[in-house]
């Protein structure tokens, strides 16, 4: 008990500023998901609706080279709490455009660019600030509570959505969401310290921009085991925001499936992630955190992907859920910490932010890919299919289908990609680096 008690006073401004942000993240998660309800049942497209976390992404991908320049260069502190109120200046606008009746898609894509484009400064300065609240020996714990945010998101989002929306609808979820970043706000503002980082080198508040965004990109180019790290991530973010695209368009189409099946998949993927959350914030660090880390993206990708492509029940959809999601936040427990403990401090902001564009760049690319494919490639190929084709048995009848299809090439899409990185010597390269340090 006493170690306990010990570990959540060294973890409590953290802990705090974990709690808040979840509160906030859970309002902001309910709005998204009920958006992308409503886009889809009135414009019947899986690419219009994928073009919302396209304009999320694309800002993101972009900018976010600079952005960690600017985050090295910022106070953390300030820099969370300004893009926090920008960030909720756009939702302000979401709210308006609601009660005078004027909200329409394109509307929607221009809200989520600037959210997105706030995402892109406080994303870097977030994971710096994260580091300096720690001691390193919690980087794998708080790894897993990171996840174990996103689980209690993903239980807990489809059904207060689903619920709120029937009672006051879109108005009442984007005035919950506003009433969590509240919150979040007040509470970074007044009660979590996050101290100041001094830099080893040349300040880069006086190197100018372009040079100190450079910094992330030198540093990259002489630590390729991260590198190709985040490469080999890249692959696998691509597979997974195809995976984002088509699965509402599934959902929302296979007779089988449906709104409230939608809603508890979703809810068992949040429980599937709640349990490997916790299973990472327990687990001691493993003798190889690399090969966890692929064995973790293997698993993920030989099951979720073939159970929805192959699977016509709400059983098969859920076992695929639980396979696919329950290793992730294992994965991701041990990835923070090897980028934690690979890269100095001092560097945090600027890498993290060249990470941000090489690891995360096919994540918009996937989302169009995604979508397009649905609507104009694997939907019309499953319409013009026989009733007694071998394609419609595996993946069923009607516009769903075509999603069905997909998942079955994103299969083996995800399996492909981490066969070619399963002995890549210069990620192997970065046990060796950390037992070395180890020493």
């Amino acid at each position: 008990m006493t170690s306990i008690f010990k570990s959540i006073s060294e973890m409590r401004s953290y802990l705090l500023l974990w709690a808040t942000q979840l509160i906030s993240g859970l309002g902001s998660a309910m709005t998204s998901y009920a958006l992308v309800i409503e886009s889809y049942t009135a414009e019947g497209s899986a690419l219009a609706t994928a073009m919302l976390m396209v304009c999320t992404y694309a800002p993101y991908i972009v900018f976010s080279v600079f952005a960690g320049a600017l985050s090295d260069r910022w106070d953390k502190k300030k820099t969370l709490l300004v893009c926090d109120a920008l960030a909720a200046l756009s939702t302000l606008t979401l709210l308006w455009l609601l009660k005078t009746g004027q909200l329409q898609l394109w509307h929607l894509y221009v809200i989520n660019a600037i959210s997105g484009l706030m995402n892109t400064v406080q994303q870097p300065a977030s994971e710096v600030a994260v580091t300096t609240l720690l001691p390193s020996r919690y980087y794998q714990k708080v790894g897993g509570l990171r996840y174990l945010s996103g689980a209690v998101r993903s239980i807990l989002t489809p059904v207060l959505a689903t619920a709120v929306w029937g009672l006051g609808g879109m108005d009442m979820v984007v005035a919950i969401d506003l009433g969590s970043f509240a919150i979040a706000f007040v509470v970074l503002l007044i009660w979590i310290p996050i101290p100041k980082i001094k830099p080893q080198a040349a300040d880069p508040g006086k190197e100018s921009l372009l040079r100190s965004a450079g910094e992330g990109v030198r540093w990259l180019r002489k630590n390729l085991g991260i590198l190709h790290l985040m490469l080999f991530l890249a692959g696998i973010n691509l597979v997974a925001s195809m995976y984002d695209a088509a699965f509402p368009a599934m959902m929302l189409s296979k007779p089988e499936a449906g709104e409230q099946v939608m809603g508890v998949v979703n809810a068992v993927i949040g429980v599937a992630t709640l349990a490997g959350s916790i299973l990472a914030s327990l687990a001691p660090a493993p003798r190889s955190r690399v090969r966890t880390i692929w064995l973790c993206l293997m698993l993920s990708m030989c099951t979720e992907n073939f159970f929805l492509a192959f699977g016509h029940s709400l059983a098969a959809w859920c076992t695929g859920a639980v396979l696919g999601w329950i290793s992730i936040p294992l994965m991701n427990a041990n990835l923070d910490a090897v980028m934690r403990l690979a890269i100095p401090e001092t560097m945090q902001g600027r890498v993290f932010s060249v990470r941000n564009a090489f690891q995360f760049f096919t994540i918009p690319l996937g989302y169009f890919w995604g979508g397009f494919l649905v609507d104009s490639v694997f939907g019309p190929f499953m319409a013009r299919q026989a009733a007694d084709s071998i394609l419609i048995q595996c993946f069923g009848t009607g516009k769903g289908s075509g999603a069905a299809c997909l998942f079955a090439v994103l299969w083996l899409m995800g399996i492909g990609v981490c066969l070619l990185f399963r002995r890549d010597r210069r990620i192997e390269a970065l046990e060796a680096s950390r037992k070395e340090n180890a020493m």
